[in-house]
Formats: C-alpha cells, structure tokens, sequence
C-alpha cells in the first residue's frame, strides 16, 4: 500500500517537474565588424618619413587590443609590398612609418582584427608627381589572391568526386 501511495505522489510530480519551462539561454553576442577609419593622407612627399595610421573602433568604442598590420606596395607591384605592423598610440590609433623613395602611385591596406573579426578597408596613396599614364590600374579580382581563395573554395566544381561519393554512400545506407 505504501508503495501505491508513494507512486501516485512521485509520479505527478516527476510530470510536473518535467513540463516546466525552461528560460531560454542568452543567444551568444557576435562581434562587430571594427570600423577602420584610414588617417594617412592621400598625397605625401618624395624621401620623407610618412605616417601609417588608422582608428580603430568597434560598437562605438575605441579598439586599444587590435591587431593592425599596414600592407603597402606600388602599383602594379602586389608582390613586392611590405607589411608594416602598426603600434597603439593611444585611443584606437595605430600608426607605422614608411619612405616613398620615387614618384609612384601606392596602395595600402590597414589589414585590421578586432575580437576575431577582420576588416582591410584599402587606401591609393600618390607619392610625388608620378606620370599618372602609366599607373596600372588596380584589378580587385586579380590582384586579391585572398578573395580569388576564397571565390574558388566557394565556388569548387572542378571534379564530380564529392558528388558521386555522396551516391555511393547513400547506395550503402539503403
């Protein structure tokens, strides 16, 4: 009879316990992308010492942890630029320093990561009085062989070998 008893009274109780809501779990807060505000000028002299230099925010809120790393290279010339790692000076600011040596059009990225999230926005830099004629023209596609990466990653249809690896293994579950 005990038995009977304590079942009648466990057994609502085990329900009710199991049908209470749960409170839902905070959703986890995805970083934003910082916000790179480029201070270089955009015309600088010949043999002079040329200030790198970027604000880093993210949410509003200056970025004094940041990783920033300037990349730099003449025009038509991606494979022969150097990366320039940045320094905090203070409130978000990062700055490096560079010589132009000769007339030329430069392009640099203030390659910048922040809470694990990567932002590279690009800047065209004209050093002395370069013949503007002679300026290749820059090529996002073709120049960018971080984005041309992930385009192909993305876009991989060069075999059929996932595809029919996939068939064979469904043939084998059925």
């Amino acid at each position: 009879m005990k038995k009977w008893l304590f079942a009648l009274i466990a057994v609502p109780t085990l329900l009710v316990g199991c049908g209470e809501k749960k409170e839902a779990l905070p959703e986890p807060e995805v970083p934003q992308i910082p916000e790179v505000e480029i201070l270089t000028p955009k015309e600088v002299a010949l043999n002079e010492t040329i200030e790198l230099a970027a604000h880093v925010e993210q949410g509003g809120e200056n970025v004094d942890d940041a990783v920033v790393e300037f990349e730099v290279w003449e025009s038509g010339k991606r494979d022969e630029g150097q990366m320039i790692d940045g320094k905090l000076e203070q409130d978000g600011v990062y700055k490096a320093t560079t010589t132009f040596e000769h007339d030329g059009v430069y392009y640099m990225y203030a390659h910048t990561t922040a809470n694990g999230v990567h932002n590279m926005p690009k800047q065209q830099i004209i050093a002395g009085s370069p013949d503007m004629t002679k300026v290749v023209p820059e090529d996002e596609k073709a120049n960018n062989s971080m984005d041309n990466n992930m385009m192909d990653h993305n876009n991989d249809t060069s075999n059929g070998m996932d595809h029919d690896d996939d068939k064979k293994d469904e043939k084998n579950h059925h």
